[in-house]
């Protein structure tokens, strides 16, 4: 059964900001002054990079391929 949450890893960087990083999701990293910050523009990196990655997988599907979308909560 696929888990029903992801995990931020958060690092202080050598600039002083925190690095946030979701490794359930590859490229899914961003950045804040604060965990708080860090944790906003982490998730906000996620929101962006699936909706990439959809419109992209959307594209180049299949033609005799189907379309489902599932909920990620429950």
């Amino acid at each position: 059964m696929m888990p029903h949450e992801l995990t931020i890893i958060f690092e202080k960087g050598d600039s002083g900001w925190w690095v946030a990083t979701i490794p359930e999701v590859p490229g899914a990293v961003s950045q804040g002054r604060t965990k708080t910050e860090a944790r906003q523009m982490v998730l906000d990196a996620l929101r962006e990079l699936m909706a990439v990655r959809r419109e992209t997988a959307l594209r180049e599907r299949g033609e005799a391929s189907d379309v489902e979308s599932i909920p990620l909560t429950g």
